[in-house]
């Protein structure tokens, strides 16, 4: 009973919550749900990547252990989880794999090619099977820290670090026929790690990366003109070392670059964005709770900017936050996976559903997705708005105060931590009185839906 209050104490209001250290205990937030099975892979997986068809069906890529670390991808049909062509369908054990959708709807990967000398090879699934875009092996030499996008045009491009160059910055795109070199091969100063591609609103290429050798391993930003590769701000505009950098853009065309902040020995997670002048913080530096890994840096349909890692002040497991205008909030709690993630990867759903694909620990370190539960979706943007709950915990009967709301008919929904409806009414009463006395103990989401808002609370019940 005493760790049940603990564990109350550390949750309530869904609204106003923060870090707290009964969390660490959690295996799982209720508002993150697997999609389809968990570890739902063959066997133990590297590199998950994540993306969203146009259709809303997730497709996930990775490593795959069960077949030699050759490249599978696989998708959610909506009831199971089932290969994208055959599994293991490259011709040889990969590294730094990437997923991605041309805007006809056909999913690419992007790779390093061990069965061709380490090289890049692109692949793309015509409905039937893999086939190679391009040659395979198609870059000069050897290839690390791959990065694939399509520009607005529909080309596919790859930026990656290039042996060929001293492992400084290549990009190269297909232009139909050939992959060809975008800008100088090698543009950057020095050899690079931690390449991230983006294409700024006005269809230009930006390349964010840990500049290893003349910037002290610093983070710097380059695009492309269309004649050269140029800086972006100043080279080496982070504080110190980082490591994980990760590019995206806001509606408004400011590039966001976040990455694991070394500048004082923590690693903690830091975003910066450009202002067109300057490289500005994002919210506070170092703002995870403890070393951040494996960074994942999109932004949702609405313009906020979403981050997950690995969270080393949650036990290693699974964080994501989103910056709200001022702090950077927990999206659900801090370290919500069940065990360790790695290579977390965020993508949004064309409906605009948050999910993150990871090698999930808890799960023999196979593919697992989970999604933040649409039951929960804009319960921040209710300005504070509430209702009662009394008494919390409770063992039999509560008291649903519903004052204050202008609609004269409201409908509760309870819920219980797996997501299943337990409970439904429409009433007119300002004081209901729910019975839970057969209900098991656990927690349980309170849903009011009026005409005007949709509010969630949670119970306890013991």
């Amino acid at each position: 009973m005493k760790k049940i209050i603990l564990f109350l104490l550390g949750i309530i209001p869904i609204v106003a919550y923060t870090q707290n250290e009964s969390y660490n205990s959690i295996q799982q937030d209720f508002a993150w749900k697997y999609v389809g099975n968990p570890g739902f892979s063959a066997g133990m997986v590297n590199t998950t990547r994540l993306a969203f068809s146009s259709s809303g069906e997730p497709y996930v890529a990775f490593s795959d252990g069960a077949n030699s670390q050759k490249a599978t991808v696989m998708k959610f049909n909506g009831n199971n989880w089932e290969p994208v062509g055959n599994p293991g369908f490259s011709a040889d054990f990969m590294m730094y794999i990437c997923l991605a959708f041309s805007p006809d709807n056909q999913p690419y990967v992007a790779y390093m090619d061990w069965g061709n000398s380490r090289k890049a090879t692109v692949m793309k699934f015509n409905g039937t099977e893999w086939v190679n875009v391009g040659i395979p092996g198609f870059s000069a030499g050897r290839v690390g820290f791959l990065s694939l996008k399509f520009s607005s045009a529909g080309e596919p491009y790859l930026a990656f670090a290039d042996s060929v160059k001293n492992y400084k910055a290549t990009v190269m795109k297909f232009n139909g026929s050939n992959w060809m070199t975008v800008g100088n091969a090698g543009f950057s100063a020095a050899a690079i790690m931690f390449a991230s591609l983006a294409f700024s609103p006005s269809g230009e290429p930006y390349v964010a990366y840990t500049d290893y050798m003349n910037y002290a391993q610093k983070a710097t930003v380059m695009k492309f003109n269309g004649v050269n590769w140029v800086t972006v701000g100043n080279p080496g505009f982070s504080d110190g070392i980082v490591t994980y950098t990760e590019l995206a853009f806001n509606s408004a065309g400011e590039p966001y670059v976040a990455y694991s902040d070394r500048s004082d020995f923590s690693d903690k997670a830091t975003v910066m964005k450009f202002d067109g002048t300057n490289w500005l913080c994002v919210g506070s530096p170092r703002f995870s709770a403890g070393v951040a890994q494996y960074l994942s840096l999109i932004f949702s349909p609405s313009g906020s900017p979403f981050l997950s890692y690995q969270d080393w002040g949650y036990s290693y497991k699974a964080t994501v936050k989103k910056f709200d205008g001022t702090n950077w909030e927990n999206v659900g709690i801090a370290g919500f996976s069940e065990g360790e993630a790695r290579y977390t990867c965020l993508a949004f759903s064309p409906s605009g559903k948050l999910s993150m694909a990871f090698t999930d620990y808890a799960n023999s370190s196979k593919a697992s997705v989970l999604k933040y539960d649409s039951v929960y979706v804009g319960y921040a943007e209710q300005n504070g708005q509430r209702f009662a709950l009394s008494p919390n915990p409770a063992s039999t009967l509560v008291t649903i105060g519903i004052n204050n709301f202008l609609s004269n008919m409201t409908c509760l929904e309870i819920f219980d931590s797996k997501g299943i409806k337990m409970f439904e009414s429409q009433t007119h009463e300002k004081n209901f009185l729910l019975n839970i006395q057969d209900y098991p103990p656990g927690l349980y989401i309170v849903k009011l839906k009026t005409a005007y808002s949709v509010i969630v609370e949670r119970q306890l019940k013991y």
